[in-house]
């Protein structure tokens, strides 16, 4: 990625994905909007994420004013296992081991399956963010049975799959079966 910690980033330069430091914090940029009004001066508004609380907030700031950088790089690493409150994380080019703390891991947790590429989000060269593959495909330990004639149209109900998470499921599906999910809003998506 581009840029060093000490690198200063003007509104001009923002990018969705941008890291920036503002009074101290790291945060990154979700999106933004140059805004040049018929009166006054031009400024930028901005939706940005606290890169260790998780929160958003939206910020209006002068259009030239000056930011430090902060490097934003992405690493993809297989989730091997989960050994109490340790996720344990191989790096695919060097094949070392990565624990990580369960609050770091987050709600993100209810969506790891063994053995899937997950992006490993790094603020400043420090973990900030884990992310499971957009989809994965699970099979439905638990659920209310589907009876003969319920259709995709008739309605959801919950079931939770092997993962631990409880999604909402078309009525016709049943323990056992494979479903794909997106793990971005947590929905099913198709029968596998």
């Amino acid at each position: 990625m581009k840029g060093t910690s000490l690198t200063t980033i003007s509104t001009a330069d923002f990018k969705n994905g941008m890291g920036i430091q503002i009074d101290g914090k790291d945060y990154v940029i979700v999106s933004f909007q140059h805004v040049k009004p018929g009166k006054g001066g031009a400024f930028v508004r901005t939706k940005i994420k606290d890169i260790r609380t998780g929160r958003t907030n939206e910020l209006t700031f002068n259009s030239g004013r000056k930011f430090e950088d902060v490097r934003i790089e992405t690493k993809e690493m297989q989730y091997l296992y989960q050994d109490g409150d340790t996720y344990w994380f191989m790096d695919n080019d060097t094949y070392e081991q990565i624990p990580v703390a369960a609050e770091l891991v987050g709600e993100q947790a209810q969506f790891l399956k063994e053995n899937d590429v997950c992006l490993m989000q790094y603020a400043n060269g420090e973990l900030y963010a884990v992310e499971p593959p957009m989809f994965i495909e699970v099979e439905i330990t638990e659920t209310d049975p589907g009876f003969k004639g319920d259709t995709v149209q008739s309605g959801t109900k919950p079931a939770t799959i092997e993962t631990g998470a409880t999604i909402q499921v078309p009525m016709f599906l049943n323990v056992g079966d494979k479903i794909k999910v997106d793990t971005r809003e947590g929905k099913y998506v198709s029968r596998v």
